[in-house]
C-alpha cells in the first residue's frame, strides 16, 4: 500500500500552518497552486467556519439565521462540491500536485494516502460516493478539487474533534424555498475521528502524527513554512478576495426564492430573485406594508444587515427576528 501511495508523488513540500485564520489559509491553497511549480501538502487547523464550494449559493447552504448568531463566517473556496464545517477539532490537508492533462480530476487517488495513514492509527476508512470518507457509515472526511492548468488542488477535512452540534446547526436541511441550478450539498451523517482512536488525544496530536506520517512514507518529503514575502502575498489574496462580500455571496448562480411566513399574526408570502447577490426583484404578498417594503427591496443586497438597515429606515412594524423570513 504505502509504496502504491508514494508513487503519486514526486517530491512533496510540507506545510504545517500555524494560522487558524481560515480566509488566510484557504489563500494559501489558491496561492500555492497558482504560484509555486512544486508539489505540496498543506495541513492546518481553522477557526469555526463554513466553506462552501464555488458554485453554491451561500444562503441555501447556510442556515442565515444560525450562523448569524453564533457570528461564524461563510467562505467560498475556489474548488467545487459541497459545504463543510470547519472549526479547531477539524484537520485540514491539501494536495497541491502537477499532474497529466485529463487526469488531473481523480478523488479515488488522492484520497488514497489519507485512507492509508488512518489505517496506521486504527481507523479503517472507506472511499464513497463521489468524495466522501466513510467510517462505520458515518462522514468524517469531504474532499474537493480544482484544476489549474497542469496543476490540481485536492483538498478535504478530517473530523476529529468538532462540534457536531455547530455542524448541524450551521447546515441548511431544508432547502425546498431556493431554486437555481447552483451546485446542491449532499449531507451525511457525520463522526468524529476521536471516537475511534483511543490512542490519541487531542486534535494537536493528531496533527502532529499525520504530518510526521507523511513525512516518513512520502518520497524525499521535507518540511517548510512560507516565506515572509509569500505570506503578505497570501495576506493580500485573502483580503481582496477571501473577505470579500462579492467573493462570498455576490459570486455564483443567480436563485430564486420563496417562502411563506407569519408576520403580525397575518400570513404573507414572499418571492425573491437575486442575481450577483443584489435582489433583482421582489413581491410580498399579505400586507400593504410589506408589499410597499418589497417593492423597495429591489436593488439590496441579499444579506441579513442590509435588509434590517432597510426596515429599520422604513420604521416598519416587524420584529428584528422577522428579517430571516427572507432567507
Amino acid at each position: 500500500m504505502i509504496d502504491k501511495v508514494t508513487s503519486i508523488f514526486n517530491i512533496m513540500i510540507c506545510i504545517n500552518l500555524e494560522s487558524h485564520n481560515p480566509f488566510f489559509n484557504l489563500a494559501v491553497d489558491e496561492y500555492l497552486l497558482k504560484n509555486r511549480k512544486e508539489d505540496f501538502l498543506v495541513i492546518g487547523i481553522n477557526d469555526t467556519s463554513v466553506i462552501i464550494g464555488k458554485h453554491q449559493i451561500a444562503h441555501r447552504e447556510t442556515e442565515t439565521g444560525f450562523v448569524t448568531e453564533y457570528n461564524i463566517p461563510v467562505i467560498r473556496r475556489i474548488s467545487g462540491g459541497g459545504t463543510v464545517y470547519h472549526d479547531r477539532g477539524n484537520i485540514n490537508y491539501s494536495f497541491i500536485i502537477n499532474s497529466e492533462s485529463g487526469k488531473q480530476i481523480d478523488f479515488r487517488k488522492y484520497t488514497l494516502p489519507v485512507i492509508s495513514f488512518l489505517s496506521s492509527v486504527g481507523a479503517d476508512a472507506k472511499f464513497e460516493g463521489k468524495n466522501d470518507l466513510i467510517i462505520d457509515g458515518f462522514k468524517i472526511s469531504g474532499n474537493a478539487e480544482h484544476v489549474f492548468r497542469n496543476r490540481v488542488l485536492h483538498h478535504g477535512t478530517l473530523l476529529f474533534d468538532a462540534d457536531l452540534d455547530l455542524l448541524k446547526g450551521s447546515i441548511r436541511k431544508d432547502t425546498t424555498g431556493y431554486s437555481s441550478r447552483a451546485v446542491v450539498s449532499n449531507p451525511s451523517p457525520a463522526a468524529n475521528l476521536k471516537d475511534k482512536l483511543k490512542n490519541i488525544g487531542d486534535v494537536d496530536e493528531f496533527r502532529s502524527v499525520m504530518i510526521n506520517w507523511f513525512l516518513k512514507n512520502m518520497k524525499d518529503a521535507e518540511l517548510c513554512e512560507l516565506s515572509g514575502e509569500e505570506t503578505i502575498s497570501t495576506e493580500l489574496l485573502a483580503e481582496s478576495k477571501y473577505r470579500t462580500w462579492e467573493w462570498n455571496y455576490g459570486y455564483g448562480p443567480e436563485y430564486r426564492f420563496f417562502k411563506t411566513f407569519e408576520i403580525s399574526g397575518l400570513p404573507h408570502k414572499c418571492r425573491l430573485l437575486v442575481k450577483d447577490g443584489i435582489i433583482q426583484d421582489c413581491s410580498i404578498e399579505g400586507s400593504d406594508e410589506m408589499a410597499t417594503i418589497g417593492k423597495k427591496l429591489t436593488g439590496c443586497r441579499h444579506m441579513v444587515p442590509d435588509l434590517a438597515e432597510l426596515l429599520r429606515k422604513e420604521k416598519s412594524s416587524i420584529t428584528d427576528n422577522d428579517v430571516f423570513n427572507f432567507f
